[in-house]
């Protein structure tokens, strides 16, 4: 008798291949059979008319400090995530003295708005090197697997104090920076992060750490993590700069964009061809418009005096508000006066329904539908939250924003969609949802991807990019991530801000429909879109 045995899928493995109709055994946490099997499980489940799959691979969250309050990782636990990597973008909480707690906590809030409260007294802080945070992970048993990458502002800062803001380290401050960096993978890390991107500001203004570090101390670093067979990841460097890291012997993993420009798919396309060649470089970016999301439950657009006393208000009473015919007619005419809204071409309402509409053209953005009732931009907005109970949002979209030039860009092999963010900017955006929106869109509806090469990238190329060898495939002797999916009916639901961060702050959450189940390391962790309770998550460490 076998632990598990799900019956009848259609097994699609990872590989690329297209899906067979199988049995999945499995014992002990791995897969010990596919194809027919005949023993029984002491637990079954039907996957008949279901795609059974590996478990997803999130290549982007910065789950760093949430871990710590929230052990669950939703909400990629409820998307068919098994396996988060943390750690990117150059901000790690370690290595870390005690006096630089506050430090760390407070560029991770101005650079990822991760409340700065919430991470100290949400962690528990018990270490100062990067092994260290790992074994703290360890021990607050995570509900999936979760990997990290060491980064370069806490390393940086550690070594040279506040001199890493702007002055280039000495030959000795160098080789300390690459001693940690080994130790680190030693003890687990899965590679090093750093981040160039200059608005990126530490809380006193400053750039952070490592934005204009010599490319000569990436590429001893890159040197160091290479030989160890692990990753780079960086966000915010030029192409130049990738090539060096790349060619100083490291994987590299990198964040890229698309235009909305006719053309600026292919184009991008052709850029990653160019300036990856040969090298062992994977770019990622967001699977549909997005940026900043917004709505009367969260960020309100209009500025004034009433709607600065909106703005304090619970939902409840910005309902009550809203609906007050004196107040109202306050923020309407305060609303007025701010109406040319400079980034309303880019705003796109997401509707009211259970699944919120990300898949509007250009030309059915804000100003068209103002077009199509006459309205001024705060009466559209303060109508459609009064219908919907202040239930409905808008998505101003900053990156992506033409779906059509996505789908150019996602034909590239080079690039993975990904970049969900999770855990970060968590009350301005919400990608988390990132392989639920792959399966229905991408896959499914759009057929960009064939579902065997669409299900690839989202588990064994990103377990690649990893250097993770036991997960990623579905075969014989592999770690059982799984995902049992209903692939005709999943989709995400509606975003909503709640209040569960430590101290209240609020974050958006979203759920998914179609999840039959997820297993991690052979344990069921959601089933029927639920999450079961279990935590059989594991600190997936590096191994040289």
């Amino acid at each position: 008798m076998h632990d598990i045995v799900i019956r009848g899928g259609r097994v699609v493995d990872g590989t690329g291949a297209e899906g067979v109709t199988a049995d999945v055994a499995i014992d002990g946490g791995v897969i010990s059979a596919i194809g027919e099997v005949t023993a029984r499980g002491r637990r079954e489940i039907d996957a008949g008319g279901h795609v059974v799959c590996p478990g997803f691979i999130d290549l982007h969250t910065h789950l760093d400090a949430q871990i710590g309050w929230d052990p669950d990782l939703t909400p990629v636990a409820w998307h068919g995530v098994t396996t988060a990597l943390m750690g990117n973008c150059g901000l790690t909480f370690a290595p870390c003295k005690p006096s630089d707690r506050a430090l760390l906590a407070g560029m991770m809030e101005t650079v990822e708005d991760i409340p700065r409260e919430a991470i100290l007294s949400g962690l528990p802080w018990t270490w100062e090197d990067y092994g260290g945070y790992l074994d703290a992970l360890d021990r607050m048993k995570p509900g999936i697997n979760v990997a990290g990458l060491v980064g370069h502002c806490a390393v940086r800062y550690a070594v040279m104090g506040d001199r890493s803001f702007a002055e280039t380290a000495s030959a000795d401050e160098l080789a300390q920076m690459v001693a940690i960096v080994t130790e680190a993978m030693d003890r687990g890390a899965l590679g090093f992060s750093t981040n160039r991107y200059e608005p990126h500001k530490a809380p006193d203004g400053r750039p952070i750490p490592g934005t204009f570090a010599p490319v000569e101390e990436l590429q001893a670093i890159a040197k160091a993590v290479g030989a160890r067979g692990g990753l780079m990841q960086a966000v915010g460097a030029k192409p130049e700069v990738l090539q060096a890291i790349s060619d100083a012997g490291a994987r590299v993993l990198f964040s890229w964009g698309v235009g909305a420009q006719k053309g600026a798919g292919a184009a991008s396309a052709a850029v990653l061809d160019e300036m990856i060649g040969e090298r062992d470089m994977t770019a990622i970016t967001q699977v549909r418009g997005t940026g900043y999301m917004f709505g009367l439950q969260s960020g309100l657009p209009f500025r004034g005096e009433t709607w600065e006393g909106v703005r304090k208000l619970s939902l409840a009473d910005r309902l009550a508000a809203i609906r007050n015919p004196d107040i109202r007619a306050r923020l309407d005419a305060e609303g007025r006066r701010a109406d040319s809204w400079e980034p309303l071409p880019n705003v796109y309402y997401l509707g009211d329904s259970e699944t919120p509409d990300y898949r509007a053209e250009r030309s059915e953005n804000v100003p068209k539908m103002l077009e199509q009732t006459g309205e001024a931009w705060v009466s559209l907005f303060l109508r459609l939250s009064d219908e919907s109970d202040g239930r409905c949002l808008f998505n101003y979209r900053m990156f992506c924003q033409d779906l059509g030039e996505l789908g150019d860009l996602f034909r590239s092999p080079r690039i993975f969609p990904s970049l969900g963010d999770a855990g970060a900017h968590v009350s301005q955006i919400m990608d988390a949802d990132w392989t639920t929106f792959v399966l229905a869109y991408w896959i499914r509806d759009r057929k960009l991807y064939s579902l065997g090469e669409g299900i690839r990238r989202m588990t064994s190329g990103p377990a690649r990019v990893l250097g993770l060898s036991d997960r990623g495939v579905l075969a014989p002797g592999m770690r059982a991530d799984i995902n049992v999916i209903d692939l005709e009916r999943v989709t995400q639901l509606r975003p909503e801000i709640v209040h569960d961060f430590p101290g209240g702050a609020p974050r958006y959450i979203q759920r998914a429909r179609g999840y039959r189940a997820t297993l991690v390391n052979g344990e069921v962790k959601l089933e029927n879109d639920e999450l079961t309770g279990t935590r059989p998550g594991k600190v997936l460490r590096h191994v040289h």
